[in-house]
């Protein structure tokens, strides 16, 4: 298995902390935020290799962090060659240059860089080797007004998707997915294919809302801490509820 981490954003909501450094790279509790990222992603079993998708701006960073970080396993840095909000390739068409420029074939754990969560990604990945069909993690968001926002994904009995519609204006359910994905590897040329239909390159979301159409997607469902650092306010909320944590 490979991990793609999806790091190539330009973050502009979060100006001016994320002028001059990448988004994945901003401290919570004294930590990169990747730093907990692959903390996290280390419970996978079978993970081999990771990629990190950057843009040119601040490939030299990371390349930097990278030198002296402590990783579960070989990381490799790859730049869209990107170098403004303007000209980016977009989350799926990273994943897209992931794929062909490193010749992926394996099974393929998604995730973006700016997601910090606390769920047990062992258990996530076990419930990826029984299906071995693409699997979505899905958080309940009951009662919140932070669900127009999302992608809002609807579950059969068997935790299949059967809607899942991206940012409505009227819920029908309160599962928001996350961009954190397994994906089989057969099922990669799926990417491919998507984007030569013109689909939306930027959003992941919308990459698997048309996936759940041509073949089948499951929710995996936790319930654990998890902080999508969007903007100031849920950046300096994820620095106090982290630095609580480590205390």
């Amino acid at each position: 298995m490979k991990v793609l981490i999806l790091g190539a954003g330009y973050a502009t909501r979060l100006y001016p902390l994320t002028a001059t450094r990448p988004k994945p790279l901003l401290t919570v509790a004294d930590r990169p935020m990747l730093e907990w990222i692959l903390e996290g992603l280390s419970a996978v079993e079978g993970i081999d290799r990771g990629y990190l998708v950057t843009n040119e701006r601040f490939a030299r960073q990371y390349a930097a962090w990278l030198r002296d970080a402590k990783t579960p396993w070989p990381v490799e840095l790859i730049n869209d060659g990107s170098t403004s909000d303007q000209d980016k390739l977009g989350a799926v068409g990273d994943l897209q240059l992931a794929i062909e420029k490193k010749s992926i074939r394996d099974d393929l754990l998604v995730m973006a860089g700016d997601n910090l969560l606390r769920m047990d990604m062992g258990a996530f990945a076990r419930e990826f080797a029984r299906r071995h069909e693409t699997l979505v993690a899905l958080k309940d968001v009951t009662g919140s007004p932070m669900i127009r926002r999302y992608s809002v994904v609807t579950l059969d009995a068997d935790r299949r998707i059967i809607d899942f519609e991206e940012k409505p204006a009227y819920p029908q359910s309160s599962l928001i997915a996350i961009c954190l994905y397994l994906l089989p590897g057969a099922e990669l040329p799926l990417v491919e294919r998507y984007l030569s239909e013109g689909h939306n390159r930027d959003a992941p979301g919308y990459y698997i809302q048309w996936l759940h159409r041509v073949t089948r997607v499951y929710g995996h469902v936790f319930k654990d801490l998890w902080f999508d650092i969007g903007d100031i306010d849920s950046y300096n909320e994820a620095n106090r509820v982290y630095q609580g944590l480590t205390r």
